[in-house]
């Protein structure tokens, strides 16, 4: 079973090949495919979420994806390929809170699945380097919260350092395991 995102992707790379021949494809033309996908509400809202990011940016996804793909024309690429490439990166380029190697082996997957055998290297190509050029790094990570929303109250208090009789710190579980002597 694949993951909710992981769902949410295939159903947006589905709307995204569907809108891939109109110049400026409307909300009401891809609702209906949105609408009928079989999935929980949170899947399909992530999935409206990178079809209406992807469509905002469209041009400069592409141009993006252009001056990566160096020797190839946007137009010459399989629709397929065109899409999940744009749907990456949009992930990549507006979506700081995903990790760019998550975003890359996801269009990876859809593109091994459905698209050609190639075309996964293919979209890794183009996307690692799409990355670079954004200064993103392969395990970019969300940001770090502030340290006060992420500190939570041990489960166990803290253990105080035992202290024998002649004032050396050590550890009590030190002594059983029998250490190097």
């Amino acid at each position: 079973m694949i993951g909710s995102r992981s769902r949410s992707r295939e159903i947006a790379l589905q709307v995204l090949y569907s809108c891939d021949s109109v110049r400026a494809p409307s909300a009401e033309l891809w609702g209906s495919t949105l609408e009928d996908a079989e999935s929980s509400p949170e899947v399909k809202a992530f999935a409206e979420e990178l079809v209406a990011g992807t469509l905002a940016q469209r041009g400069e996804i592409d141009a993006l994806i252009a001056t990566a793909a160096e020797n190839w024309e946007l137009s010459r690429l399989a629709a397929v390929d065109r899409n999940i490439l744009r749907l990456a990166v949009h992930e990549l380029a507006s979506r700081p809170d995903i990790p760019a190697k998550v975003s890359i082996n996801e269009a990876i997957e859809l593109g091994k699945r459905f698209s050609t055998a190639q075309s996964g290297a293919f979209i890794n190509g183009i996307l690692d380097r799409v990355r670079r050029d954004l200064g993103r790094g392969v395990d970019d990570t969300p940001p770090a919260q502030p340290a006060a929303a992420t500190r939570r109250k041990p489960a166990v208090a803290p253990r105080a350092p035992l202290v024998d009789e002649a004032g050396a710190s050590g550890d009590a579980g030190s002594e059983a395991g029998g250490g190097a002597g």
